[in-house]
């Protein structure tokens, strides 16, 4: 096998231990579970995951004994279901894994640019730094089908992806930019890393940013004003990324202090593990892409639009390498991802943009700060 075929893989497993160290593995269990929840009976679920009625049936009751609570609800009239506890437990393992999946992919991209170094058939490849979104993880998928381009790709807040794009560090930067009142402030924190004689500008996609809460909106949320009821628990994105950011200086235009919303502190890492904490009933409301709402059965209320954009050298518009991923970004397969990715719109999937073009008189705002 060439060197630079491989693809290493770090996955998280979920164990129940009892008190006499007995370990029961729940992998095969959580992937019932989601399959039942998906499909509301447990025949689907068996073709789904390729396994008998019978072995199905094993586990399920093999999890319920050793949690001590049933995970399913059956009846005639309306299939099955899971149990509040059965809803919990796979709301946990998608939080679980919403919060691990970048770290993990992070962590293998980088051991395995190291092992790729090693090696005497080493080839060119391309090191994106980007935080973790739909559009980049779609992209990643078909690149780890068709091995072209080869893309290292490392999990980065937007300005430590910009800040590496400077040093040298990696050859795309991914960041976002909102639209309108809020465009210049947050281009005033990337103005540092964004000179427009060194660096140009491909465009991804706008995609929609807004609330997340429970289907049906139960507690009525409107907007970020309805974060001050001492009623809604929020859950925040982490500090140092855009969307965090993003928030604060809405809210700041609000004139809300943060120090008086249910939750504010509390952050995760990933627009799913927002969604994910809500839909598991562990907060009420988080604020992300329309996409995460949408794939964890919540209710989206859309409050601005933001920009995605790789930043880039303009000396290296031209490499080989970089006409692979043109081809890819043009190509049929991502291009029907991205018109059905809920959320994003890639009218402008692929277009080169200086810094003029793409912030016009906001930049010009910058340079005479």
């Amino acid at each position: 096998m060439s060197c630079n075929n491989f693809k290493l893989r770090l996955n998280s497993e979920w164990v129940l231990e009892n008190p006499m160290g007995e370990v029961l593995p729940l992998a095969e269990t959580m992937r019932l579970l989601a399959a039942i929840d998906a499909l509301g009976h447990i025949a689907g679920a068996c073709r789904a995951c390729n396994v008998s009625y019978r072995h199905a049936w094993g586990v399920l009751r093999g999890a319920e004994k050793a949690f001590g609570a049933p995970l399913l609800e059956t009846s005639r009239r309306q299939g099955t279901k899971l149990t509040l506890f059965g809803q919990r437990l796979l709301w946990a393992s998608r939080r679980v894994d919403a919060r691990t999946t970048p770290a993990f992919e992070s962590m293998v991209s980088e051991l395995q640019e190291e092992l790729k170094g090693l090696c005497p058939d080493g080839h060119d490849y391309l090191r994106l730094h980007a935080s973790h979104g739909f559009a980049i993880e779609g992209m990643m998928k078909i690149v780890n089908q068709i091995h072209s381009p080869s893309i290292e790709l490392r999990y980065r807040t937007a300005l430590e992806a910009l800040a590496s794009l400077e040093h040298d560090e990696c050859d795309l930067a991914g960041f976002e930019v909102p639209e309108g009142e809020f465009e210049q402030p947050v281009l005033q924190q990337f103005a540092k890393w964004l000179d427009p004689d060194k660096y140009c500008l491909i465009h991804l996609a706008t995609r929609n940013m807004g609330l997340f809460v429970e289907r049906g909106n139960p507690k009525n949320i409107q907007g970020l004003s309805d974060l001050l009821n001492p009623n809604i628990r929020f859950i925040n994105r982490q500090i140092g990324s855009c969307t965090r950011d993003l928030v604060d200086l809405m809210l700041c235009r609000l004139d809300i202090e943060t120090s008086r919303i249910l939750g504010y502190d509390n952050s995760e890492f990933t627009h799913m593990a927002i969604a994910a904490h809500i839909s598991s009933g562990m907060a009420d409301v988080g604020f992300g892409v329309e996409t995460a709402a949408w794939r964890g059965g919540l209710s989206f209320i859309p409050l601005v639009k933001e920009r995605y954009f790789f930043a880039v050298h303009r000396d290296r518009l031209s490499d080989p390498i970089m006409g692979q991923l043109f081809t890819l970004m043009q190509g049929g397969e991502y291009q029907s991802y991205m018109t059905h990715l809920v959320g994003y719109d890639a009218t402008h999937l692929g277009e080169v943009q200086t810094m003029q073009e793409a912030f016009d008189d906001n930049l010009r705002g910058l340079a005479n700060a």
